[in-house]
């Protein structure tokens, strides 16, 4: 078989993907790149209102898209949110693991409770939803992508301006989650990597960036720079392709530059 072209590698056409927390942020960022690529789109977070502001974008841009209401910290609403877009659209080719949550506080005060919280998202709402989309479509078909959303917060301690030990330490379960899952998945020609995002305005870092300043949060970048809204679009692209299809396992950093000075 000869060779496909870059364009054929990259495209995304008869595809179907799930993104969570896709309603805003840096998962709608992720589901604008997969869509402009061709795929279908299934939007989730917790808030409708969100998610119909999102579809219209994502439609008046000529992508394919629809959403379901889930918190993804719920078992029984994963197992909805799956049934439904299995139901609604077909096979689900591509899974983006991105909803999340963070919580501040030191760690010697920080409430059991936020932890729980932090973690039944981060970590547990992540595996439950990679079993369930690989038992119900994924393994039976031989077939597909799944990109964990982790952190460059997951690879180092906290800086002094940080007190996020339960979102640390979740970033980082989520990266070795990836490795062991890549690894035991691949014999069903699954991929699963995961991207590490820096610094990116949003209402998840907004504290943290009035407090300490974009300026100064850009200048700890190599690329003095924060990231903005296309610099997750080409690694996604690439996790979610053929153009990746021979990376499993990994998680690759989106941040500037910041983990190569600092971890």
């Amino acid at each position: 078989m000869a060779a496909r072209t870059v364009q054929q590698l990259f495209d995304l056409s008869g595809k179907t993907a799930l993104v969570t927390g896709g309603s805003r942020g840096l998962g709608l960022q992720m589901a604008f790149a997969l869509g402009e690529a061709g795929a279908r789109i299934m939007i989730s977070s917790r808030k409708a209102d969100d998610l119909e502001q999102a579809m219209a974008d994502l439609q008046a841009a000529g992508i394919d898209a629809r959403w379901i209401a889930a918190d993804c910290a719920k078992e029984a609403d994963i197992t909805r949110l799956v049934d439904d877009t299995l139901h609604r659209m077909g096979d689900i080719d591509i899974l983006v693991n991105n909803a999340g949550a963070s919580w501040g506080a030191p760690a010697e005060d920080h409430p059991v409770a936020a932890w729980d919280k932090v973690m039944d998202l981060n970590v547990r709402g992540y595996f439950l939803l990679s079993q369930q989309v690989a038992k119900k479509c994924m393994i039976a078909r031989r077939s597909g992508r799944i990109i964990n959303v982790a952190s460059i917060a997951g690879l180092n301690g906290n800086p002094p301006f940080m007190q996020t030990i339960a979102y640390n330490t979740s970033k980082g379960a989520v990266i070795n989650f990836t490795r062991a899952l890549g690894a035991e998945w691949g014999a069903h020609h699954i991929t699963v990597n995961a991207i590490c995002p820096g610094f990116f305005p949003s209402r998840m870092t907004a504290g943290l960036l009035s407090t300490v300043g974009e300026d100064q949060m850009a200048a700890a970048a190599p690329l003095k720079r924060l990231g903005d809204d296309e610099d997750l679009k080409g690694v996604c692209l690439l996790f979610a392709s053929d153009a990746g299809k021979h990376i499993t396992g990994q998680w690759l950093a989106v941040d500037g530059g910041v983990s190569s000075v600092t971890g």
